[in-house]
């Protein structure tokens, strides 16, 4: 594979997980009470440390994304320049 494959491959990670990212944010902002009450009941847990918990996995997610995808993305571009 050359840079350009990877940087390409990288660059459509990158978008896809930060659609994810963005529906999963949207499902928790809007659907805050439906959601937490459903997996306080699945998972016997208070709706109170879901929501921490809802909050913590997105704040990971996108950390995860940027070291893992974009970063990469854009020193690949910067390189092929």
């Amino acid at each position: 594979m050359t840079l350009n494959e990877i940087a390409n491959f990288l660059g459509w990670c990158t978008l896809i997980n930060f659609g994810l990212l963005i529906l999963s944010t949207t499902a928790l902002v809007v659907g805050r009470n439906f959601v937490a009450n459903l997996h306080a009941k699945w998972f016997e847990v208070d709706a109170a440390d879901l929501r921490k918990s809802y909050f913590q996995y997105l704040a990971n997610y996108k950390l995860l994304v940027l070291v893992f995808n974009l970063v990469p993305y854009l020193a690949l571009r910067i390189l092929a320049n």
